[in-house]
């Protein structure tokens, strides 16, 4: 998407003459502020048949073209929560070119909300995201209802869409105003997620709609309108579209093994437990009598920025919200520290660079903004030796207590085992160690064991399909932990850069890494202590004779090995050659970004739900 990047632009609150919220890009009001309720109750819900449509579903999935303030998303949810027979889960995929910033928001609903709306939406707002472009996932009533949110241009993100839809609320500005939201190849990306008895409702009534809703496969007529309107169009999709993911696993079989207790299968376990499934984890380092990242104290998770803002980029920006969302609720200790990041450049002339690319990328300023050496020094609290750019959600991580936490989760069994190889039997899958003896057996089983998924696929005659898979590689690298009395108590925020300088988790300041190409075993040494001493050194604008006076080589630290894919993208997804086997590998040094993400990916596939991931983000990372 290089050339074709465009900055979201966010909504002005405006009012018109009659106090009404008013939109100055398409000179049209949001909505009437007597009826805004009635309206999405008249024409959205009794358009789409509800509630009578989800009683005795599992899920029920909603496709919304024009969030607004999100007033039907909470008359729906209103809805749902006041039906004893609801289905058990609600799903709502909703776009918006132009998002209300979170104080906005909070301000327009509490002025326009009706008193039935008003706590739900506060929820709303509480979990409103940065103004970003690409999909937020939002979580509500415990994870059964879900939100996710599309900001960005309709007709771009339309196809990028990944969900089985059985309700569609067609809510842009009006068709005179904003014609971009009423035209057939969009309305067509629409109908191609629609379920066999798909519905479509909206406001909107004019013939030539209705031409544009039947070219794009929508069987509709006019029904009585809304408070003087004297029509809207209502219909059905005439031929149900190939909507894209994995049918949802029933019940009695919601069993799945995950192969490894890293921070990859550890992120997949979680998101499979919380949605009810029961997961059995082998762990091998268990089975050699050590958990996975023991003594892996802290590490950071900052996203990337890229000028065309690229495929690493937008996912290092879904994989950042995603950790934060599905660990903030975590125990002290195991829950991110969302303490910022500064991120130093190199140089001058990349720093210049930088600044460009900011510009370009319109982000929201408390999410990443530039900022001076004095300002870095002031937000690290310590002296640095250039200006950078600071990540207001930057978050310091502690593995080896997250990993623990995740695995603890209900519904998750940790049994140590070393994976030789797997093997189909019928639908489900055996797991069997290197002497052949059963570790587990399920319908679905996930390889999230980094490089030792290449041995297993090798093993299992499953390799060959997948020369990407075959490429990988396993890079040693060690970081170091320095006492945080050595650098004036250390910093208040993440530094990063070449190398990077963590705050003290209590136990010292880590400090790293160090990369080792053919390296036969991760170890920590003085040579790699040097390494990483010397990147810190080279983000500091100070002297600490402290820091000066440390003898490489005397300090604790942590090694490890990052599985690392040609392009340094993770391999995730389902093998198309062996169905029900999935895999989670290569997240090189990126764990912690992709850890939640890919679980909820994973996850969501196996359940039916939208996805969170753009389907062509979600393409590029499909094992091969």
């Amino acid at each position: 998407m290089s050339s074709s990047y465009v900055p979201l632009i966010p909504a002005v609150a405006e009012f018109d003459a009659q106090g009404r919220l008013y939109s100055p890009v398409y000179g049209d009001v949001y909505h009437s502020p007597s009826g805004a309720l009635g309206q999405a109750e008249h024409v959205f819900l009794r358009g789409n048949g509800l509630p009578e449509r989800w009683r005795g579903r599992d899920a029920f999935t909603v496709c919304e073209t024009g969030f607004g303030l999100g007033l039907n998303f909470l008359a729906l949810w209103r809805a749902w929560r006041d039906d004893p027979q609801r289905s058990r889960a609600l799903h709502v995929v909703s776009l918006e070119a132009h998002p209300f910033g979170r104080a906005d928001l909070e301000a327009l609903l509490a002025r326009h909300a009706p008193d039935s709306l008003a706590s739900l939406g506060r929820q709303l707002a509480a979990q409103w995201p940065p103004l970003l472009p690409g999909l937020h996932r939002l979580e509500f009533e415990g994870g059964a209802v879900t939100l996710t949110l599309g900001f960005g241009d309709a007709q771009t993100l339309a196809p990028r869409l990944s969900a089985r839809v059985d309700a569609y609320f067609l809510d842009g500005f009006a068709p005179e105003r904003n014609p971009h939201m009423w035209q057939t190849p969009l309305l067509k990306a629409l109908a191609r997620l629609a379920a066999a008895d798909a519905t479509v409702a909206t406001w909107a009534c004019t013939g030539e709609l209705r031409r544009a809703l039947q070219d794009a496969g929508f069987e509709v007529h006019r029904a009585p309108g809304y408070s003087g309107k004297w029509h809207m169009t209502v219909g059905s999709v005439a031929a149900p579209g190939a909507a894209a993911g994995v049918p949802a696993v029933a019940d009695a079989q919601r069993h799945a093994v995950v192969v490894g207790a890293g921070l990859a299968g550890s992120g997949i376990a979680q998101s499979l437990a919380l949605r009810g499934w029961r997961v059995t984890v082998l762990d091998a380092a268990l089975a050699h009598g050590m958990a996975a990242h023991a003594g892996h104290a802290a590490a950071a998770l900052t996203p990337v920025l890229a000028r065309d803002d690229n495929a690493r980029a937008r996912l290092s920006r879904a994989g950042s919200a995603r950790a934060l969302a599905r660990w903030a609720g975590l125990p002290v200790g195991a829950a991110p520290t969302v303490c910022g990041t500064v991120q130093l450049e190199r140089d001058e002339g990349r720093a210049a660079a930088l600044a460009g690319t900011l510009a370009t990328l319109a982000f929201p300023q408390e999410w990443v903004r530039e900022v001076s050496r004095d300002e870095a020094s002031a937000l690290a609290g310590l002296p640095l030796a250039r200006a950078g750019v600071f990540f207001g959600q930057g978050m310091l991580v502690q593995p080896d207590r997250l990993i623990p936490a995740l695995l603890d989760t209900p519904g998750v069994q940790v049994v140590p085992g070393a994976v030789g190889r797997v093997v189909a039997e019928g639908t489900r899958w055996r797991v069997l160690d290197a002497a052949g003896h059963e570790l587990a057996r399920a319908d679905t089983v996930i390889l999230a064991n980094a490089f030792g998924a290449q041995a297993v696929l090798e093993a299992s005659g499953l390799l060959a399909p997948l020369p990407r898979v075959a490429q990988m590689h396993a890079l040693a690298g060690e970081v170091t932990l320095v006492p945080a009395a050595a650098l004036g108590g250390g910093p208040r925020c993440v530094v990063g850069g070449e190398g990077y300088l963590l705050p003290d988790t209590g136990a010292g300041c880590v400090v790293g890494s160090t990369y080792v190409h053919g390296a036969t075993h991760a170890s920590i040494g003085a040579e790699g202590q040097q390494v990483t001493l010397g990147k810190a050194a080279g983000l500091l604008g100070g002297a600490f004779p402290g820091f000066d006076a440390l003898v490489p080589g005397s300090l604790p630290g942590w090694s490890g090995w990052r599985a690392v894919l040609p392009g340094r993208l993770p391999a995730v997804g389902a093998l198309a050659h062996a169905p029900g086997l999935w895999l989670a590998v290569g997240y090189a040094s990126r764990g912690l970004s992709w850890s939640a993400l890919m679980g909820d990916l994973i996850a969501a596939r196996l359940c039916g739900e939208p996805s969170p991931l753009e389907t062509d983000l979600a393409q590029l990372i499909l094992p091969r």
